[in-house]
């Protein structure tokens, strides 16, 4: 096995690091690592607000959720995934995936797609079933038809059917006070596209063409923090300014729309060396896909043990079948729609 890897080059679309830029058709837009991490853990950048709706509808679900809550609610909730994540062992959430993947594959034939046979199913399958929920299989369909909805611009009828889901995962929760309930249900949203995101880039660039060579060396867990710095399934993150605000050297007035820009600050060059290569075992500190301060991700541990146990099984079976790689449409998020391999 090899010991080194290619390089990684940025998405289409990622920006340049540099100071604070600002255009009126999409407001300001944050590159730089400093200033990222400034803008996530500053009280002068808040989470934009919601519109709530009635109970069990989309509307009422990202009402209720932490992700999307005013800083007086934020904290309650929050404490309530912390908890539910606070019973789960990363290292079971990693063995259930693996066995999970290693089932798919044994009946897969000599080929499968690796995102709709795995990236999308597999993680939600396992935090499901781990979390209480009474059928993990219907909750997941009904996860993947709410995370399409789940940020605000989408149609009626994309809407309407996330409605219907939500009732449905509603009817398959633990039974528990309505806002632990909606918490939960918003736990799963999140690590739906994030999750399926991460393992999608980690299979195209860890995964060697048919008659390559084997995957390079190094611990699946290293690898991927290295994919989500370099390829982040979130590409960034929306703030509003509360108060006038100077970062960067720029002066924002209060507010303001900002977008935080991981994809460009995971790699500054003031931070990083050698940002475009990938190089396992780095300092993990820095890395800024799974936010920072009192809204940084409190699932990181159980995500990457998730997608470490797909990965380590498709490492050892797995070569990647060459194909022009398509993602799905959207502002924040990198999702693969297909990732074919061939399966040994």
């Amino acid at each position: 096995m090899t010991d080194t890897w290619p390089d990684i080059a940025p998405a289409a679309g990622t920006p340049a690091c540099g100071p604070p830029s600002f255009a009126p058709e999409r407001g300001w837009w944050v590159t730089r690592h400093a200033d990222v991490r400034t803008a996530l853990t500053d009280p002068a950048f808040r989470v934009p607000v919601v519109d709530s709706g009635p109970p069990g509808t989309l509307a009422w679900l990202r009402a209720s959720v932490s992700r999307f809550s005013s800083p007086p609610r934020h904290a309650e909730r929050r404490s309530m995934v912390v908890t539910a994540l606070a019973a789960l062992d990363p290292d079971e959430l990693r063995q259930e995936a693996a066995r999970l993947t290693v089932a798919v594959l044994d009946r897969a034939g000599d080929r499968v797609d690796v995102m709709r046979e795995l990236a999308r199913s597999v993680p939600l399958r396992v935090l499901a079933g781990r979390l209480g929920i009474a059928d993990p299989v219907a909750a997941g369909t009904a996860v993947a038809v709410v995370a399409a909805a789940y940020h605000p611009g989408v149609d009626v009828a994309v809407l309407r059917r996330a409605d219907r889901a939500v009732a449905t995962l509603l009817a398959v929760v633990p039974p528990a006070a309505p806002e632990v309930r909606a918490n939960l249900i918003g736990l799963l949203v999140q690590a739906c596209d994030a999750t399926a995101g991460l393992i999608g880039a980690a299979a195209h660039h860890l995964l060697p063409l048919p008659g390559g060579d084997p995957s390079g060396a190094g611990r699946t867990a290293e690898l991927l923090t290295e994919v989500l710095r370099l390829d982040p399934p979130v590409r960034a993150t929306r703030r509003v300014t509360v108060s006038a605000v100077r970062l960067g050297g720029r002066d924002l007035p209060a507010g303001s729309q900002v977008l935080l820009r991981f994809d460009a600050a995971n790699r500054d060059p003031t931070v990083f060396a050698e940002p475009a290569a990938l190089r396992p075992g780095r300092p993990g500190a820095a890395l800024l896909t799974f936010g920072a301060g009192e809204r940084g991700c409190p699932g990181d541990r159980h995500a990457l043990a998730l997608a470490t146990g797909v990965l380590d099984v498709l490492r050892e079976r797995c070569r990647r079948i060459e194909a022009p790689l398509c993602h799905e449409p959207h502002p924040t998020l990198s999702v693969a729609k297909t990732l074919e391999v061939s399966v040994r």
